[in-house]
Order: structure tokens, then sequence, then C-alpha cells
């Protein structure tokens, strides 16, 4: 699973350089992401600009990075393509999570 991770002040932003979050990929994703949110601060989104398929399993590890998480750090998405943010609709995790529009403009910091 290619993700790519930077930091921009107490943000980490994590790109999904993926078309699809699915039953194939949600163990990699997880554990990629896993690796990644070991960085600190107290948000993390994740921008999935690129994923344009997301099914059940790939909404099930998105959830359980949150979890990981926990309540002192905050799992925010950007860019959700239409397909992927019907998804989060339907299923009312839209109201679960913080969604942006786009990633916030930003210098990172080095990683």
């Amino acid at each position: 699973m290619n993700l790519q991770a930077e930091t921009r002040g107490d943000l980490l932003v994590v790109r999904v350089e993926e078309e699809r979050i699915d039953a194939a990929a949600a163990v990699q994703f997880k554990d990629r992401m896993r690796e990644l949110v070991k960085a600190p601060g107290s948000r993390v989104m994740l921008d999935l600009s690129r994923v344009t398929f997301l099914d059940s399993s790939g909404l099930g590890a998105v959830v359980a990075v949150m979890k990981l998480l926990g309540p002192d750090r905050r799992l925010e998405l950007a860019a959700l393509g239409p397909v992927v943010q019907k998804v989060f609709r339907l299923t009312r995790m839209d109201r679960v999570f913080v969604i942006h529009d786009r990633v916030p403009d930003g210098q990172p910091d080095a990683c």
C-alpha cells in the first residue's frame, strides 16, 4: 500500500497513492497507517483524492485507524471523490469523521 506522509505543524497529512481501498488492500492499509501515525501530533488527515473505490473492508480499515489513534488524536478525511463520499454518506460515517473538501494548503515540515 503506497501512502505518502508529510507533517504540517501538528497535522500529519497521509496521502493514499492508490485507487482502491478494498478487501485486498485493507490489511496493508492498516499496517502502513499504524507505522505512519507513530509520529507525534494531535491531528491526522487522510487525503483520499486518488481513491476512486472504497468497499466495506476499506471503510472498516479507516474506522480501525480512527480507533487506533485513540480519543486524544483525531482522524480527519479530505478530498473524497463522489463514489467514496457516497459510501461515507450512506453508512452515515460522514457524521463520525470530520470531512474536508480538500487538504489545506501549507508547507510540509521535514519528515
